[in-house]
């Protein structure tokens, strides 16, 4: 199998654009919802968000709690409390997940509305910012706050192109944004994880070494998960691939005249990764 080992560039323009437009409405905007996806707590944080929010009050929402090793995920959760954001893991189907993304941000939000009161002025809907990399549930958190279907849901990448206001049943504005990756992916590692869970279009890399990274990582981290979904002992010096790969072949008929479909089977680990067949893991583990 061909690996492709040069660094990924992925900016489309709505997101440049988006971008400056986000900066230009930094006045209006009270509170930033930063989304993240659980599996990938570390890989999917915008590098350089701070340069988009300054110092504006912000809620990081660790989302598709259901899918990810909980308990790796709150370590994640203490780590980014520790460095003083407010930090919710959730599950954006529950409704009580979306109760408890509106309280904080009222909690939040108090100070603002009681220096509104001290001067005479009626409280105000908070607008926020929901920003994050494609394909971490920003769509889905919008559809259930507005209590209807205005944002596309998919789980594809670059699916929100533009910037709209919403209001919401909850005293609370919502800012639309298309998810934002940054300019260059000069992390093997960071792009290799984003493509396993989706964030970015899966023709940008090399799907062999997508599928690759993937057994990888349950071969280090879920080796139960290795064994259940493929029948495939895990190594923990490391994974023979060829032989994992024939295991695989072996299962779903993905051979041809006893030679490996490689392409079949990429899409087979990719696909049981979209497709939401594994469940419970985590991929950064480093914190």
């Amino acid at each position: 199998m061909k690996m492709n080992n040069n660094p990924i560039n992925w900016y489309p323009g709505h997101m440049a654009k988006a971008k400056r437009l986000m900066i230009k409405e930094y006045k209006h905007i009270d509170i930033v919802y930063e989304l993240v996806d659980s599996r990938i707590p570390k890989s999917s944080k915008i590098a350089n968000i701070y340069d988009i929010i300054g110092n504006k009050p912000k809620i990081l929402i660790m989302t598709k709690k259901d899918l990810a090793d909980e308990e790796m995920a709150n370590r994640w959760v203490k780590y980014y409390e520790n460095l003083g954001t407010k930090v919710l893991l959730v599950d954006l189907n529950k409704d009580e997940d979306i109760l408890r993304i509106v309280n904080a941000t009222h909690e939040l939000a108090k100070s603002l509305q009681e220096k509104r009161e001290e001067k005479g002025l009626m409280k105000k809907d908070v607008r926020v910012l929901v920003v994050g990399i494609p394909n971490v549930g920003k769509s889905t958190l919008i559809n259930k706050m507005v209590g209807k279907k205005v944002a596309l849901v998919g789980n594809r990448p670059g699916i929100t192109k533009g910037l709209v206001w919403l209001n919401t049943k909850h005293n609370i504005t919502l800012l639309d944004t298309p998810g934002i990756l940054w300019p260059k992916l000069e992390q093997q590692e960071v792009a290799l994880n984003l493509a396993s869970f989706s964030a970015i279009k899966i023709e940008v890399l090399d799907e062999n070494e997508v599928a690759v990274h993937i057994l990888k990582k349950l071969n280090k981290y879920y080796p139960d998960k290795l064994m259940a979904r493929y029948n495939i002992k895990s190594n923990p010096v490391e994974l023979n691939i060829e032989s994992a790969y024939n295991t695989i072949a072996r299962a779903i008929g993905a051979r041809k005249a006893d030679e490996i479909d490689y392409e079949r089977v990429s899409n087979k680990i990719i696909n049981d990764i979209k497709g939401e067949y594994i469940k419970g893991i985590v991929f950064d583990h480093e914190i």
